[in-house]
């Protein structure tokens, strides 16, 4: 199905990592971009105004939660997800299929779906692939994601076969995404998946792509496995996956994380770990990383990072941070929040800048040199 207004280049490589154009019916995305989390429709204490300012391209919504509360035949009645919201600029929405699955003790999966306990009141619920899409086409969502069933594959006996079973099902998963999607302004991503197995990672991009998605997602990494691990799995699947579409890392992660997958070729991310940090008063900055809520902090007259841009950091001190946390005064985290929010955002502008003149590397080196973790 050709979509309308979806479409992908590249405009600039360096090396394997590489700057793109990806449109979409509500703007346009310039790649590597990081999508913050808005869950429920909304990133934690931040609006969209403050979104906006902080340089914020893209959100990213959750289908399986905002299918609980508050309904998607609500949010379609209200005009979708963007005037809902009030975010008019793309939403990229998750399945919700590593929410579900992670309910191990509440759930079960068969080639139909996957049957669980909601979270919210415990009735027994049911997703299917073609359940999924529906909920995605009613949100009105700009990318969508096919269902999928994440195994880990931790390191336990049988956990390969595990791991098989259900690439091999999200595969057929996958196929009935694409049959059910009708939608013709909102593009759809397959997932691969396959544990930490090289084997089954190709086999399940090469299916994948094999059905012609827009895009493509790494799924089920991130959970564990050490950081050169997985950066050996994204570059395999890359072998076999369109150099034409969009990649996406679902989940992934740390500042070092998102450097390393860009220099693989990876366009997309999301993460929790900037607004969770933040509500926890530990910080991300150019100088490494540093928890505001520690003693020696009480009295620092320091911005949270010298050379960050955002409204935290030209207009307030460490010690007041410190301060604002401890006595659990709401807008201590919301402070922490956008600036972890700007210093994730910041980092792919530069590694934007850095791929477009060629210099990513040199870049990447000095990135590393400076983000040495500070003594908290």
């Amino acid at each position: 199905m050709k979509r309308a207004g979806f479409a992908f280049r590249v405009i600039a490589r360096d090396g394997s990592a590489r700057c793109g154009l990806l449109q979409t019916p509500n703007g346009v995305i310039e790649t590597p971009a990081f999508l913050p989390v808005a869950t429920f429709g909304a990133v934690r204490g931040v609006s969209p105004v403050e979104l906006e300012q902080l340089g914020a391209q893209a959100l990213l919504a959750n289908a399986i939660h905002l299918h609980e509360r508050p309904g998607e035949a609500v949010i379609a009645g209200l005009g979708g997800l963007h005037r809902f919201t009030g975010w008019k600029r793309p939403w990229l929405t998750d399945s919700g299929g590593f929410q579900v699955t992670s309910l191990a003790d509440r759930m079960r999966v068969d080639e139909t779906g996957i049957e669980f306990s909601s979270p919210v009141d415990g009735r027994r619920r049911a997703l299917t692939p073609e359940g999924a899409m529906a909920v995605q086409e009613a949100l009105g969502s700009d990318l969508a994601m096919a269902l999928d069933q994440c195994e880990p594959d931790p390191l336990e006996s049988g956990s390969t076969l595990r791991a098989q079973a259900a690439m091999e099902r999200t595969l057929r998963w996958a196929e009935r995404c694409r049959r059910a999607h009708r939608r013709p302004d909102q593009a759809l991503f397959g997932i691969v998946q396959g544990g930490r197995s090289s084997a089954l990672r190709r086999q399940s991009a090469i299916g994948t792509a094999a059905l012609g998605f827009d895009g493509y997602a790494h799924g089920g990494l991130g959970l564990g496995e050490e950081a050169g691990r997985r950066e050996e799995l994204m570059a395999l699947t890359h072998e076999e996956l369109p150099e034409s579409a969009p990649r996406y890392a679902m989940g992934i992660g740390r500042p070092a994380d998102l450097v390393a997958a860009v220099a693989l070729g990876v366009d997309l991310f999301d993460c929790v770990i900037p607004t969770r940090n933040g509500r926890h008063g530990r910080l991300f900055t150019e100088e490494g990383s540093l928890t505001v809520r520690n003693a020696r902090f009480r009295t620092d007259e320091r911005p949270p990072d010298p050379h960050c841009d955002c409204p935290t950091c030209r207009r307030h001190s460490r010690a007041y941070l410190h301060h604002l946390l401890h006595v659990n005064e709401m807008l201590g985290a919301r402070l922490a929040s956008i600036h972890n929010l700007r210093h994730y955002l910041r980092l792919l502008e530069g590694a934007r800048a850095a791929i477009t003149a060629g210099t990513f590397e040199p870049w990447r080196a000095q990135v590393a040199a400076q983000a040495e973790p500070q003594k908290d």
